[in-house]
């Protein structure tokens, strides 16, 4: 039997070594100049004429990054009502770095063991989501498993099924499973309730709709943005240098298709937000040129992506942490350089976002302090970290955001899903819910019997 890879056994062709000082990378970061992928390295790991970071050096970075965002988007700190309705748990793919996903097989109908996830049908989502719609949620978050029973709509069905070598496009028909997600365009259609916006379909899900044919991505995304598709998020992004995808996630789409559906999705006219996901095998090198393609992409769609959202990497309970790849996360300064480069580097993206759900409130905060300015959104269920063994909550209630936000001094904002609508909370005017949806009303989401407990009890 081969021992398993590690960390230890990585060697990569990029690797956190430059021409440049960070000295100049920070006076280049202070005024406001572009740039570079070597600029993006000095500043992420302090310096590499140093080893580890250095905290005086990490403190300025935050601070000239703490300042562009108070250039760029003031003192308030926004937040959406939305809710993840995540749709089927069942995936082959086999990304080591994710815990989310239960194998297809097991959802067959004659399978030896019993699932231990999930897959709605389109009817169950729309009650799902008519139920917080009603509520006062305005944005539907969707991001599923590949389930091999998915096809874009009945005419990729009828593609896939007649299909000579289905088992090579990744395709069993929905009468093998003991339940049917249906299409994509169903599910789009299903979610698409009252006005609500469907934020869904990552270029994973883009690719997998499109298996087995000739369709470009702007066929896929056109005919979903005609289901009732709204924006895409740029997840299934990881890290965009190929050397590490093929480390920890052989099995997914590589970076320039990644590239392509994201273009794509913008060419028919849906707006993007992009992420990074960090701190497990990729280096600074890596983080770097992740930023300057997305970057890049930003000036290719013409300011298309509202937001970036730096993921950190939750390595409990998954395969890289259970195969020894990894044996952490990144350390919670990395997680601060990574939001402050972001927002230094990213000159062409005004929001960068913080996640509570990876850094915990009083991380999460912090990161507000170190360049962010969004603080996620209220969802109402979130599967993907906790199944991962992220030790946060699965909810944010209003009179949570405005107490938090309030407490560092900075001013909270009701956002829409693209940032066009916002409303100032006042503090001094509970209580507190959404008013931008097509049902809001300032009703809280959840009366207090109804909140759920935390992810780890």
């Amino acid at each position: 039997m081969e021992r398993p890879v590690t960390d230890a056994d990585l060697t990569f062709d990029y690797v956190p070594e430059t021409d440049q000082s960070f000295e100049n990378a920070l006076a280049k970061a202070r005024a406001g100049d572009r740039l570079t992928v070597d600029d993006a390295i000095e500043l992420l790991t302090t310096g590499t004429d140093v080893d580890g970071i250095r905290r005086d050096r990490k403190e300025r970075v935050l601070e000239a990054a703490d300042r562009r965002r108070a250039e760029v988007v003031g003192e308030e700190v926004t937040f959406v009502a939305n809710l993840n309705n995540n749709v089927t748990t069942a995936c082959n793919v086999g990304c080591l770095f994710c815990n989310f996903k239960d194998a297809a097989h097991t959802f067959e109908r004659d399978a030896e063991v019993e699932t231990a996830g999930f897959t709605k049908t389109p009817s169950e989502s729309r009650e799902i989501v008519s139920d917080a719609v009603d509520r006062g949620i305005y944005e539907v978050t969707s991001v599923s498993g590949l389930h091999p029973a998915f096809a874009l709509d009945d005419e990729h069905r009828e593609i896939l099924e007649a299909h000579p070598e289905p088992k090579a496009v990744n395709y069993k028909s929905p009468e093998v499973y003991e339940t049917s997600p249906g299409t994509y365009a169903d599910q789009m259609s299903a979610m698409s309730v009252d006005g609500v916006h469907v934020h869904s379909m990552t270029p994973e899900e883009g690719y997998h709709a499109r298996r087995g044919t000739d369709w470009s991505y702007e066929e896929v995304y056109g005919r979903l943005q005609e289901a009732g598709l709204d924006t895409v998020p740029g997840t299934a992004a990881e890290i965009l240098v190929d050397e590490v995808r093929d480390v920890i996630c052989p099995g997914k789409i590589g970076t320039e298709d990644w590239l392509e559906a994201m273009e794509a999705a913008a060419n028919v006219g849906l707006g993007l937000t992009a992420t990074i996901m960090y701190g497990h095998v990729e280096n600074e090198a890596h983080r770097a040129l992740h930023l300057k393609r997305v970057r890049d992409l930003q000036e290719r769609v013409d300011g298309a992506i509202t937001e970036f959202v730096p993921l950190s990497f939750i390595h409990q309970n998954t395969p890289l942490f259970e195969h020894d790849v990894v044996s952490g996360g990144a350390s919670q300064a990395e997680d601060e350089l990574m939001i402050a480069v972001s927002r230094l580097f990213l000159d062409n993206i005004d929001h960068v976002q913080s996640s509570w759900v990876k850094y915990g409130d009083e991380g999460g905060l912090k990161m507000l302090n170190c360049g962010a300015d969004d603080f996620m959104g209220t969802i109402l269920s979130e599967e993907i970290t906790k199944r991962a063994g992220g030790e946060y909550g699965e909810y944010r209630s209003f009179a949570d955001y405005v107490e938090m936000i309030a407490s560092i001094g900075r001013v909270p904002v009701e956002r829409s899903t693209g940032y066009d609508e916002r409303r100032v909370v006042d503090p001094d005017d509970p209580p507190f819910g959404p008013r931008l949806g097509p049902k809001a009303d300032g009703t809280p989401l959840l009366t207090d019997e109804e909140r759920p407990m935390p992810a780890d009890d």
